[in-house]
């Protein structure tokens, strides 16, 4: 895909987010529990979200997107009640600021960052210290998140430091704003690797999975939840005691998610 093709689609993927943002405050006047989420949690969250109903009296409404866009919206003052990251990175950074309430705060799903190419594709490869990424990539491209910021990026590129080929292949990565962009690049073939969650690869039946990234190739991955700061609604404290629990869990673990949480 040329430059200007990726451009594009970043400038489509932005607009998109805007477009959440301009619903949030209207969600509010509904007094509905505003929450803000990675975006790899979509298949898995909606499905929560849904079964939380006859709990909190609601449907919460969700606006995905990469942790970081997220944490600088809520910082910027949008109006949200919870925050879900994809790493401990981006709660602390607003759990520093004062915006979030530490005691609300729990570890609630860890995860796993895969190889993906597209579901016809008949590449193979052991992910292991060394191995050949570049002549895998050839003259196509690697698909991540933007690894200066959102944490699925970060992941992979600290994996790929760690394996000793990341200097090799930098020249070759698509940055994406979010790891489910990343995901649309290589399902769609504009992309010929990606490195994304094993959640999302479950979920995107356009890829599959040449192998997992070894877990000490990377910080632990930790999706973590907190109230926020400048939250109103009443429905919030029942929202989050429902992200904990069994049936909660359940849905979680379908979408291949571990849970770190003990159900309630």
């Amino acid at each position: 895909m040329t430059r200007e093709g990726f451009g594009s689609r970043a400038i489509a993927i932005g607009g998109f987010a805007a477009a959440l943002m301009a619903a949030v405050p209207a969600a509010h006047a509904q007094d509905k529990v505003v929450v803000f989420a990675a975006a790899s949690l979509k298949d898995a969250l909606d499905a929560v979200n849904k079964a939380c109903e006859a709990d909190v009296g609601e449907v919460a409404t969700v606006s995905y997107a990469a942790s970081s866009a997220l944490a600088k919206q809520i910082e910027g003052g949008a109006p949200a009640d919870v925050f879900i990251s994809a790493d401990l990175d981006w709660m602390k950074y607003l759990s520093d600021k004062k915006l979030t309430r530490p005691d609300t705060e729990v570890k609630l799903l860890g995860n796993e960052i895969v190889l993906v190419a597209p579901s016809d594709s008949t590449v193979e490869a052991k992910i292991e210290k060394g191995f050949d990424l570049a002549r895998l990539i050839g003259d196509g491209k690697l698909a991540m998140g933007d690894f200066k910021a959102v944490p699925a990026g970060k992941y992979g590129k600290a994996a790929l430091e760690s394996l000793g080929v990341w200097s090799s292949v930098e020249g070759k990565v698509a940055q994406a704003e979010n790891v489910r962009a990343a995901l649309k690049l290589v399902s769609t073939g504009e992309a010929a690797l990606g490195i994304v969650y094993a959640t999302d690869a479950h979920a995107e039946k356009g890829v599959r999975v040449i192998g997992t990234f070894p877990e000490n190739s990377h910080a632990p991955i930790i999706y973590p939840v907190a109230q926020t700061a400048d939250s109103k609604d009443k429905d919030t404290p029942a929202f989050l005691k429902c992200l904990q629990s069994a049936k909660a869990g359940a849905l979680f673990k379908e979408q291949g998610f571990t849970v770190l949480t003990p159900s309630n």
